[in-house]
């Protein structure tokens, strides 16, 4: 984001084209896949814990990082934000008051990268009922689902039906603004995804055999739907039909077969045990509320120097990985008072 030319808080003194291709191939599932990630893990939660525990839990661990993250880890960066445009603070602690003076992006107070543990957490008080319901082993609507995709595994790619719906009569009308208040189309499509991921992982083992008997299928189907998107937003008349049906068709056919993708070769090739996964679980939750400031503060320091943009992203990568498994380890991991601020447990 700090070399391509799309909207970001700071900006390199030099604009890296090339760069966009793979970000554009990310970016289409890897928000997505998120959702579905926390749908499996709110599966596993709820199999030890009561509705009201569940809530309890999540509200701990959702919602006291947030309030940590913009207070303290977000606010740096929209005071760099600000003195790349300008603003003439002396230091960090003058500018840190008016952090709190109206809402970004007119005003200062934001939470940035963070929005998406607001989301996850109204997503969570509103599919609490659901869930209780669905963990139930006498569900008769899960275990219908259960039943088809054992005689169906092709029918894992029904889970994309109504994201096409949500994409097409949404997508055009709301543009995602991750201020939460108004932004329908994201919180719809993501709230899709996340009972998506309960729903699949409920399946059991019937998913990880369907899995693996359509994996070369939506790779293929990956494969062919990501350039036949790029071709069709760069190169075909933005008419009715081609803008509205088959650009949705082809976009949602793409996300959900790469998300099927991930999880099937993953399952097959990295489901095991091990030292160093366990602690990278623990590990990316941390990581994700600190590494964006680290790379703003590194960007501010870079933006300007004359230095091949190759050294300068090498330098960010290596430096915002190494930065923050440094405060993970040293700090967050070490010391319990830390540790619940950025989602831990205490133990």
């Amino acid at each position: 984001m700090f070399f391509v030319s799309w909207d970001w808080h700071i900006k390199n003194n030099e604009t890296i084209e090339w760069m966009r291709w793979p970000m554009i191939f990310v970016n289409q599932w890897r928000i997505p896949i998120l959702f579905v990630v926390s749908g499996m893990g709110t599966r596993f939660a709820l199999s030890q814990r009561s509705g009201k525990q569940y809530l309890k839990e999540r509200s701990f661990r959702l919602l006291i990082p947030l309030l940590v993250g913009v207070l303290i880890i977000v606010a740096p960066q929209v005071y760099i934000e600000r003195l790349t445009e300008g603003a003439t603070y002396n230091s960090f602690i003058e500018f840190y008051p008016d952090f709190f003076k109206g809402l970004y992006p007119k005003g200062n107070f934001s939470w940035h990268h963070l929005w998406f543990l607001p989301y996850l957490f109204l997503m969570s008080l509103i599919a609490t009922p659901l869930f209780l319901n669905l963990r139930k082993n006498e569900n008769k609507i899960l275990n219908a689902i259960i039943n088809y995709v054992k005689k169906q595994p092709f029918s894992l790619f029904l889970f994309a039906i109504p994201l096409f719906i949500t994409e097409f009569f949404l997508s055009a009308h709301f543009p995602i603004t991750h201020d939460l208040i108004g932004d329908w189309y994201a919180l719809v499509f993501y709230f899709i995804l996340f009972i998506s991921g309960f729903i699949l992982v409920s399946l059991g083992k019937s998913l990880w055999v369907a899995l693996d008997k359509i994996k070369y299928h939506a790779l293929f189907t990956g494969i062919i739907a990501f350039p036949l998107l790029l071709w069709m937003w760069y190169n075909l008349w933005r008419g009715y039909y081609i803008e509205s049906v088959f650009i949705p068709i082809v976009k949602v056919i793409n996300v959900w077969s790469w998300i099927l993708v991930l999880f099937a070769f993953s399952a097959k090739f990295l489901n095991n045990e091990s030292r160093i996964i366990k602690y990278r679980n623990q590990a990316v939750y941390p990581f994700y509320v600190l590494h964006q400031t680290i790379t703003i503060i590194l960007g501010y320091w870079l933006m300007n120097h004359p230095m091949h943009y190759m050294w300068k992203f090498t330098i960010m990568v290596m430096g915002t990985f190494g930065i923050t498994w440094f405060i993970y380890e040293f700090f967050i991991r070490r010391i319990i008072i830390l540790r619940p601020l950025f989602g831990l447990k205490t133990r």
